[in-house]
Protein backbone atom coordinates (compact mmCIF):
# COMPACT_ATOMS: atom_id res chain seq x y z
CA UNK A 1 0.00 0.00 0.00
CA UNK A 2 1.29 3.52 -1.11
CA UNK A 3 1.57 6.12 2.33
CA UNK A 4 -0.38 8.95 2.29
CA UNK A 5 2.38 11.51 1.46
CA UNK A 6 1.73 13.57 4.39
CA UNK A 7 2.59 10.48 6.58
CA UNK A 8 5.53 9.38 4.88
CA UNK A 9 8.10 10.39 7.96
CA UNK A 10 5.60 8.11 10.48
CA UNK A 11 5.92 4.96 8.45
CA UNK A 12 7.71 1.87 10.31
CA UNK A 13 10.25 1.51 8.25
CA UNK A 14 11.41 5.24 9.69
CA UNK A 15 10.14 4.81 12.91
CA UNK A 16 11.16 1.56 14.40
CA UNK A 17 15.05 1.16 14.72
CA UNK A 18 15.94 -0.93 17.29
CA UNK A 19 14.90 -4.65 17.43
CA UNK A 20 12.08 -5.23 19.73
CA UNK A 21 13.60 -9.14 20.53
CA UNK A 22 17.30 -8.34 21.29
CA UNK A 23 17.77 -4.14 21.31
CA UNK A 24 19.88 -4.11 18.46
CA UNK A 25 20.31 -1.54 16.11
CA UNK A 26 20.45 -3.69 12.86
CA UNK A 27 16.93 -3.78 12.84
CA UNK A 28 16.01 -3.07 8.76
CA UNK A 29 13.36 -2.24 6.58
CA UNK A 30 13.06 -4.90 3.46
CA UNK A 31 11.13 -2.60 1.62
CA UNK A 32 7.97 -4.26 1.41
CA UNK A 33 6.54 -5.38 4.68
CA UNK A 34 9.37 -6.56 7.38
CA UNK A 35 11.86 -5.35 9.37
CA UNK A 36 14.75 -7.86 10.17
CA UNK A 37 17.09 -7.55 12.49
CA UNK A 38 20.96 -9.33 11.80
CA UNK A 39 22.25 -9.80 14.87
CA UNK A 40 19.21 -11.77 16.11
CA UNK A 41 17.67 -12.68 12.88
CA UNK A 42 14.31 -12.33 13.97
CA UNK A 43 11.81 -10.74 11.51
CA UNK A 44 9.05 -8.75 12.37
CA UNK A 45 6.10 -7.81 9.84
CA UNK A 46 4.00 -4.58 9.52
CA UNK A 47 0.29 -6.06 8.87
CA UNK A 48 -3.39 -4.34 8.87
CA UNK A 49 -4.77 -4.34 11.98
CA UNK A 50 -8.41 -4.68 11.95
CA UNK A 51 -10.99 -2.25 12.79
CA UNK A 52 -15.12 -2.32 11.83
CA UNK A 53 -17.13 0.80 10.45
CA UNK A 54 -21.17 0.45 10.80
CA UNK A 55 -23.57 1.86 8.47
CA UNK A 56 -26.80 3.11 10.74
CA UNK A 57 -29.96 4.92 9.26
CA UNK A 58 -32.58 6.21 10.69
CA UNK A 59 -36.24 6.03 8.80
CA UNK A 60 -35.69 8.83 6.61
CA UNK A 61 -32.03 6.91 5.18
CA UNK A 62 -30.32 9.21 6.57
CA UNK A 63 -26.90 7.91 8.04
CA UNK A 64 -25.83 8.31 11.67
CA UNK A 65 -22.26 10.10 11.75
CA UNK A 66 -20.05 10.80 15.06
CA UNK A 67 -17.73 13.82 15.25
CA UNK A 68 -14.31 12.58 16.33
CA UNK A 69 -13.24 13.73 19.94
CA UNK A 70 -9.79 12.74 19.66
CA UNK A 71 -7.01 12.74 17.14
CA UNK A 72 -6.48 12.02 14.58
CA UNK A 73 -8.81 13.74 12.31
CA UNK A 74 -10.11 15.15 15.70
CA UNK A 75 -13.73 17.32 15.34
CA UNK A 76 -14.17 15.98 11.45
CA UNK A 77 -16.86 13.44 10.70
CA UNK A 78 -16.78 9.54 10.94
CA UNK A 79 -19.04 6.57 10.84
CA UNK A 80 -19.12 4.60 14.05
CA UNK A 81 -16.61 2.30 14.80
CA UNK A 82 -12.95 1.02 15.99
CA UNK A 83 -10.24 -1.16 16.13
CA UNK A 84 -11.08 -5.01 16.86
CA UNK A 85 -9.35 -6.35 20.27
CA UNK A 86 -7.35 -9.07 20.15
CA UNK A 87 -9.68 -12.77 20.67
CA UNK A 88 -12.85 -10.74 18.91
CA UNK A 89 -14.70 -10.97 15.89
CA UNK A 90 -15.56 -8.17 13.63
CA UNK A 91 -19.04 -8.72 14.32
CA UNK A 92 -18.46 -8.50 18.20
CA UNK A 93 -16.15 -5.92 17.66
CA UNK A 94 -18.69 -3.39 15.90
CA UNK A 95 -21.40 -4.80 17.97
CA UNK A 96 -19.31 -3.57 21.21
CA UNK A 97 -18.31 -0.38 19.65
CA UNK A 98 -21.54 0.75 18.59
CA UNK A 99 -22.67 0.26 21.85
CA UNK A 100 -19.37 2.31 23.42
CA UNK A 101 -20.10 5.36 21.46
CA UNK A 102 -23.47 5.54 20.77
CA UNK A 103 -25.25 3.90 23.36
CA UNK A 104 -27.32 1.68 20.86
CA UNK A 105 -27.80 -2.04 20.31
CA UNK A 106 -27.44 -3.51 17.10
CA UNK A 107 -30.39 -5.94 16.10
CA UNK A 108 -28.83 -7.26 13.01
CA UNK A 109 -26.03 -7.14 11.42
CA UNK A 110 -24.96 -7.30 7.69
CA UNK A 111 -21.40 -7.88 6.15
CA UNK A 112 -20.60 -4.86 3.52
CA UNK A 113 -17.33 -4.97 2.34
CA UNK A 114 -13.13 -3.66 3.36
CA UNK A 115 -11.52 -0.70 2.85
CA UNK A 116 -7.85 -0.39 3.84
CA UNK A 117 -6.78 2.77 5.99
CA UNK A 118 -3.92 4.65 6.60
CA UNK A 119 -4.22 6.01 10.60
CA UNK A 120 -1.78 8.03 12.08
CA UNK A 121 -1.41 7.91 15.77
CA UNK A 122 1.36 8.47 18.71
CA UNK A 123 3.53 9.23 15.88
CA UNK A 124 3.19 6.24 13.16
CA UNK A 125 1.02 5.08 11.02
CA UNK A 126 -1.63 2.04 11.73
CA UNK A 127 -2.65 0.57 8.63
CA UNK A 128 -6.23 -0.80 9.15
CA UNK A 129 -8.46 -2.89 7.11
CA UNK A 130 -11.71 -1.22 7.80
CA UNK A 131 -14.52 -4.29 8.15
CA UNK A 132 -17.65 -2.62 7.63
CA UNK A 133 -20.96 -3.32 8.16
CA UNK A 134 -24.68 -2.67 7.68
CA UNK A 135 -26.07 -2.36 11.21
CA UNK A 136 -29.57 -2.16 12.17
CA UNK A 137 -31.17 -0.59 15.44
CA UNK A 138 -34.25 -0.45 16.12
CA UNK A 139 -34.76 1.69 19.12
CA UNK A 140 -32.67 5.16 18.63
CA UNK A 141 -34.13 6.67 21.92
CA UNK A 142 -31.12 6.01 23.99
CA UNK A 143 -28.88 7.63 21.47
CA UNK A 144 -25.81 9.80 22.58
CA UNK A 145 -22.16 10.77 22.00
CA UNK A 146 -20.00 8.80 24.58
CA UNK A 147 -16.28 7.11 24.74
CA UNK A 148 -14.04 8.68 21.22
CA UNK A 149 -17.75 9.86 19.58
CA UNK A 150 -18.22 13.69 20.68
CA UNK A 151 -21.54 14.23 18.97
CA UNK A 152 -23.97 12.05 17.18
CA UNK A 153 -25.88 13.31 13.80
CA UNK A 154 -27.61 11.94 10.54
CA UNK A 155 -26.91 13.00 7.57
CA UNK A 156 -28.71 12.38 4.34
CA UNK A 157 -25.52 10.23 2.59
CA UNK A 158 -25.70 12.56 -0.63
CA UNK A 159 -25.45 15.70 1.65
CA UNK A 160 -22.39 14.79 3.49
CA UNK A 161 -19.44 17.06 2.45
CA UNK A 162 -16.51 14.73 1.67
CA UNK A 163 -14.04 17.75 3.13
CA UNK A 164 -15.76 17.11 6.56
CA UNK A 165 -14.56 13.56 6.51
CA UNK A 166 -11.57 13.09 8.67
CA UNK A 167 -10.25 9.18 7.43
CA UNK A 168 -9.66 8.14 3.96
CA UNK A 169 -11.28 4.60 4.22
CA UNK A 170 -14.38 6.63 5.68
CA UNK A 171 -14.72 8.85 2.44
CA UNK A 172 -14.47 5.61 0.03
CA UNK A 173 -17.17 3.91 2.41
CA UNK A 174 -18.99 6.97 2.06
CA UNK A 175 -18.51 7.32 -1.83
CA UNK A 176 -19.75 3.84 -2.04
CA UNK A 177 -23.41 3.97 -0.08
CA UNK A 178 -23.95 7.26 -2.20
CA UNK A 179 -23.09 5.64 -5.20
CA UNK A 180 -25.27 2.53 -4.29
CA UNK A 181 -28.33 4.96 -4.04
Amino acid sequence: MEVCPEYANFHPSKTFQFCPFCGAKSFKWDGEKSHKCSACGKRLYTNESAATVALITNSKGELLFVRRKFDPAKGMLDLPGGFVDLGETGERAIIREVKEELNLEVDELQFCGSFPNQYLFGGIIYFTLDLTFICKVNDFTLLRAADDAEECLFIAPEKVNLDEIGLGSIKEIVKQVVKSK
